[in-house]
């Protein structure tokens, strides 16, 4: 057994690491998201590897002056949060083998960055990634857009700017989705308010497939400006695999903390640790003569980094929850070119499984059944 272990539940006890997505989901594997354009609007990004060449186009929205680009010109630790939610969607899991790749691994993407020049994501931020997605989407042929984004205050104005781009979007063919929010309040900001959004809560699968052991998570919820409720589904919220961001503070401890979740003896341990003592901040006093100390004190930092390997670390929000909802609707949009934003909602709403003792108004019609919601896209154009 290895010294160290992320710290992640195991359903069994011969069962260890982070389940991938589509074991969690029990999703198709035939359906990848191909021919399906997503467009997503968060607060930067990266190029990863796992995102290849399907990258369209990179919008630098954070001011008026929007600029678009080839790639990322300047990643910076605000990229991370757009890598996360692009990346669980879409990722190839080229990094890890293949193991962790988004359910939409074939769709290609928009990337359109909204943090502000003061790094802030504002209302009018959102906005203006909204309205320059508009003005493009026919051009680049998006088909579904991801919100992972949160607005400043609660609104019941049907003619809120938000809500109206939403309208328009929807209204022009485009399914959009927008993360509930993570505080477990009873109230909801745009985009998540919008009763034209697919709004998406989280639940805690316990890193399990076994639904017995599936938990509610913090999302919020509430009514919007028409009386309906939000949100309309859950999807997994804890537990997921993420890459790290690379060139940042976690990814230089990753690179020499991830290799001992593999290490099985002391004489392993010892030559990792005189290899990266120095990126460590050790001693190679230290390295060469590990105590009890020094293990707890390396199992501690692999635990804050929410360590699964060198380059990967489980992540957890409804930001990522609805980047998971955003991949199956390009899925169902795959087998079924001709649905509607509609249609789709419809669709995820008819398919969802409650989860028992969790009420509606936390949980919406229940957890996202991913098979069940891509073969009722097929039948439905029957």
């Amino acid at each position: 057994m290895p010294l160290f272990s992320a710290n992640v539940p195991y359903a069994e006890t011969f069962q260890r690491g982070v389940l991938s997505l589509h074991e969690r989901l029990g999703a198709s594997t035939h359906y990848t998201g191909r021919g399906v354009v997503i467009a997503f609007i968060d607060s930067g990004y990266y190029m990863h590897p796992d995102l290849g060449d399907r990258i369209l186009v990179h919008a630098d929205a954070s001011t008026n002056h929007i600029i678009e680009q080839h790639e990322v010109m300047t990643p910076d630790d605000l990229s991370w949060h757009g890598q996360m939610t692009s990346v669980v969607a879409a990722g190839s899991g080229w990094e890890s083998g293949g193991r962790f790749k988004g359910l939409a691994s074939n769709s290609r993407l928009v990337l359109i960055k909204i943090t502000s020049p003061r790094g802030l994501v504002k209302e009018s931020d959102i906005l203006r990634g909204l309205r320059w997605l508009f003005d493009t989407h026919v051009h680049y042929g998006v088909k579904v857009v991801n919100l992972s984004v949160g607005g400043d205050f609660v609104s019941y104005d049907p003619e809120h700017p938000i809500y109206k781009a939403i309208r328009k979007l929807v209204d022009a063919g485009v399914t959009v989705i927008a993360a509930a929010g993570n505080r477990g309040h009873d109230s909801l900001v745009p985009p998540a308010s919008s009763p034209h959004a697919i709004t998406v809560g989280g639940y805690n699968d316990s890193n399990t497939t076994e639904r017995a052991q599936w938990t509610a998570y913090h999302n919020d919820y509430g009514t919007c400006y028409d009386g309906s409720t939000k949100p309309d589904v859950t999807a997994p919220a804890v537990w997921i695999a993420s890459p790290i961001l690379p060139g940042s503070g976690v990814a230089r401890e990753a690179y020499c903390l991830g290799p001992l979740l593999q290490s099985e003896s002391e004489r392993g341990l010892k030559r990792l640790l005189t290899r990266g003592y120095a990126d460590l901040g050790l001693s190679l006093e230290e390295a060469q003569h590990p105590g009890e100390h020094l293990y707890a004190q390396l199992q501690a930092r692999i635990n804050t980094h929410k360590l699964i390997d060198g380059k990967h670390q489980h992540v957890d929000g409804t930001s990522v929850s609805a980047a998971i909802v955003t991949s199956l609707v390009a899925q169902m949009l795959e087998a079924n070119p001709r649905l509607t934003p509609a249609a789709i909602h419809s669709i995820l709403l008819r398919t969802a499984v409650p989860l028992p003792d969790v009420g509606r108004a936390q949980q919406g019609a229940g957890t996202i059944h991913a098979a069940n919601a891509v073969l009722a896209a097929v039948k439905e154009q029957i």
